[in-house]
């Protein structure tokens, strides 16, 4: 099909986790034996690592730290953000110890092997360069971090005797851009079947039409052996059967079966509805493999006439970018902390995301489908031309087919997926070279899934309008460059454009810089950046440049914002000032904690419940009668300011200026202690809704305020306490940085805290951290026991907080 003309794609999307069957064994890798040490020994089945530390998989090595200013130092220029000049960047990879050798090795517990069984062995992502030995035997490797990947171990099993996998995983000095983690920092498992079986990520499931009244289900299942026959059961979301098939024709190694669903619930950001497929694979009479897989039924279209259509519904992409790492557990996957930073991105209104700059987990799809969340999936940073000395530059031309082969196979049946990168910012953008990349990429992703279109993340706009790097994509998106947005649409011939990387703003929860001046690559002192929301790099803007290109032009099919949540490295525009070694670009912080920005994409995006947000807070000892503006972030069109029940005027939203049309301000509000409100008026002036904030006194006790009251008792489960500190009336003491200190009794255990400051040095695990902007978050893990557990938060001169969460088992 024509990807430049209308992209009309139906989809009926399978989710790639399966539950094994009775004819299938899935066993997780999750104990292992790990050492930093590098000993070529270590891949012998008779070695003894009875002296290594044992981990549980997921792991990332280096989150435990130190931070160390010469780590991964690197003296560069950052052609992405037009530095002219190499300088020292000491926070660029987060300053943790992730570089070097680490091994990892475990005990295969399967039943005796016979050569009718197939046995493979399958990893969600290894940082980095993978070799992977079983009983002292290479059966492969596999060099990005990123990638998913399996090997078929059958004939490196020994029956009757113990069998032996180590990994030995490698981090090279300057080899990324942000902080990528280290280890075995997703899953892991194997998987024993019949010869005669499903191939893995063998099934792909379409609807090649669908309406209010029915769907027609097209299942496309690759199997091995002979004589084989495939049976489907559909069931809807209360396990009821819908539909049926049983098919045996065959063209090569796939069988293909054509489903019709009556009255299909259709898959959304608001209703997203999953169907569950049961697929049983028969020779003969005899049950060789099953499969039971959840899907959603929707449709999917691109049109320079529409945009972007989702069930025949014009949609805006209100998205925002993703790093993998999740603050202070790092980059090891873990379902209650994606989950929690999805809750917190579907309050603001956000349908959308984007996986930057690398495959996302199978655990974060997983969860888009159930939460209801488009997504966009990445593939690279960097292709052939380096950004980084060992980046993927050194594994392109070899591994980026079978790489991209991978992403697509592994997650192509997740219904939150509508589109794929192909890469980000990559220098290739430059010359004939990097369009021949291009085009070679887009169609090996088109030849694994000619339903989805592709994109690229475009910074150097003029570059890719000169060289037709831009033309032939099939959905062109820009990063940054709202000034070319206008030209970019004369000039590309597809009729859309996406914001595929939007605003950069930067700021710190709660730190507020005066006088107020939007600026790019504003630097203070403390290395913090004003909450203002008005500063950015000098390569992006402030969200209302962006807001304006969504709301006025229908061709600009939305947004993917830099990003939801602060990220370890990258501290622009800190970048050589130690000890930055956080991003600043966050919605919210690292901790989780939203920033005031927060409130301000929410006041567009959360179209079902009110906002109303005010800033900044309300202690100034020292600045008594000096100007300190007021913003009011919030869904209502007009606000009246109090300041100690005086009137500061009403203002209300404007077209005439990009600041006024989104956000109301008082500019010249003198500051006084005492409490300042602000009333809402709803469109016909009365007062709606209104938001107070006080001058606190002294901080006396700790508030704990939890994101759950049950977890589940299987050893993984996270809940997240938020730690304030407040004054005797229980108001929040916006400037505390009290040393807190954690402990936890019963079925639990303590397992980080992060305060959201970029320039902190305390590392994540021990139980103490002194507060940041009066706040801080918690992390407690549950055992695999139920009952209760018990969070103590103490503090010197503080009264301290008791929270008592209950443990549950599934």
């Amino acid at each position: 099909m024509n990807m430049r003309r209308s992209l009309t794609f139906i989809l009926l999307l399978l989710a790639y986790g399966s539950t094994s069957l009775a004819q299938t064994e899935v066993k997780e890798l999750s104990l292992w034996k790990f050492s930093r040490a590098d000993n070529a020994s270590a891949s012998r089945a008779d070695f003894d690592d009875s002296y290594w530390e044992t981990v549980k998989i997921p792991h990332d090595w280096a989150i435990y730290g130190p931070f160390d200013k010469e780590i991964d130092k690197q003296v560069v220029r950052i052609e992405q953000n037009n530095e002219k000049v190499a300088t020292e960047k000491t926070g660029r990879t987060g300053a943790l110890p992730f570089i070097g050798v680490g091994w990892y090795r475990t005990t295969l517990d399967l039943p005796v092997f016979s050569n009718d069984k197939q046995a493979l062995i399958t990893f969600d992502g290894a940082m980095s360069n993978a070799e992977v030995f079983v009983n002292g035997v290479k059966v492969g490797n596999r060099p990005y971090g990123y990638s998913y990947f399996y090997f078929d171990i059958s004939s490196y099993l020994q029956a009757g005797k113990k069998n032996v996998v180590a990994v030995r995983l490698e981090n090279q000095p300057f080899s990324s851009r942000w902080y990528p983690g280290a280890g075995l920092y997703r899953k892991v498992r194997v998987i024993v079947k019949n010869r005669e079986n499903f191939k893995h990520w063998g099934h792909f499931i379409t609807t090649p039409s669908v309406s209010d009244n029915i769907a027609r289900v097209n299942i496309r299942s690759q199997v091995q052996g002979e004589n084989l026959t495939v049976k489907a059961t559909i069931r809807d979301a209360k396990g009821n059967t819908v539909a049926e098939k049983v098919s045996s024709e065959r063209f090569g190694n796939e069988i293909e079966q054509n489903i019709t669903v009556k009255n299909p619930n259709l898959w959304s950001p608001e209703t997203p509805y999953l169907y569950t497929a049961e697929l049983k694979l028969y020779q003969g009479n005899a049950l060789k493999d099953s499969e039971v897989v959840r899907f959603g039924i929707r449709q999917i279209s691109y049109s320079a006439a529409k945009g972007f259509e989702l069930n025949g519904k014009v949609t805006k992409f209100k998205g925002v970018c993703l790093h993998h790492d999740l603050g202070p557990i790092g980059t090891a996957v873990n379902r209650a902390a994606l989950k929690r930073q999805l809750t917190i991105l579907k309050d603001m209104g956000c349908n959308a995301i984007r996986s930057s700059h690398n495959m996302p987990s199978i655990e974060q799809l997983e969860l888009c489908d159930e939460m209801g969340f488009l997504f966009l999936a990445e593939s690279f940073d960097e292709w052939k031309k380096p950004k980084v000395k060992n980046g993927y530059n050194l594994y392109f031309d070899e591994w980026a087919e079978k790489d991209v082969e991978n992403l697509v196979r592994a997650t192509k049946n997740h219904p939150c997926i509508v589109m794929w990168s192909a890469g980000n910012e990559v220098p290739d953008q430059w010359g004939s070279d990097g369009v021949k990349r291009l085009k070679w990429l887009q169609d090996i992703f088109h030849r694994e899934d000619p339903t989805r279109p592709v994109t690229v993340g475009m910074d150097q706009v003029k570059a890719v309008m000169e060289s037709g790097f831009g033309a032939i994509l099939d959905i062109p998106g820009l990063n940054y460059r709202v000034h070319l947005y206008d030209e970019a649409y004369q000039r590309f011939p597809q009729g859309i454009l996406l914001g595929s990387e939007t605003a950069s703003t930067v700021s710190s929860r709660g730190i507020y810089k005066f006088p107020v001046v939007s600026k790019p690559d504003k630097t203070y002192p403390d290395l913090q950046c004003s909450s203002y929301d008005l500063e950015f790099c000098d390569w992006s803007n402030i969200p209302e440049d962006d807001f304006i290109q969504q709301d006025d032009k229908p061709w600009v099919i939305g947004e993917f914002v830099w990003t939801g949540f602060d990220y370890l490295g990258e501290p622009t525009p800190y970048d050589n000032y130690w000890p930055s070694r956080s991003s600043y670009f966050g919605i919210c912080d690292l901790a989780g904690l939203p920033k005031d920005r927060f409130y301000l994409y929410r006041s567009r995006w959360n179209t079902k419940d009110t906002t109303l947000h005010i800033l900044p807070h309300w202690n100034w000892e020292g600045r008594e009668g000096q100007t300190t503006p007021v913003f009011v972030y919030t869904s209502y069109n007009s606000a009246e300011l109090f300041v100690n029940g005086k009137s500061q005027g009403i203002q209300k939203k404007s077209t005439q200026s990009k600041l006024n049309r989104y956000r109301l301000m008082w500019m010249d509000v003198k500051y006084e202690p005492g409490t300042l409100k602000v009333v809402a008026y709803d469109d016909k002036g009365k007062p709606a809704a209104e938001k107070t904030v006080v001058t606190a006194g002294k901080p006396h006790h700790i508030k704990l305020e939890a994101d759950r009251q049950t977890i589940t008792a299987n050893g993984e489960d996270l809940c997240y306490v938020t730690a304030t500190i407040v004054d005797k009336q229980g108001n929040p003491c916006p400037n505390a940085s009290n040393r807190l200190y954690f402990k936890v009794k019963g079925t639990g255990k303590y397992r980080a805290a992060c305060n959201g400051d970029a320039t902190s040095l305390e590392v994540f695990h021990k139980p103490t951290m002194k507060a940041f902007s009066g706040k801080l978050v918690v992390l407690v893990q549950s055992s695999t026991q139920a009952g209760n557990m018990e969070l103590t938060v103490s503090g010197d001169e503080l009264k301290e907080g008791k929270l008592t969460i209950s443990t549950i088992k599934e």
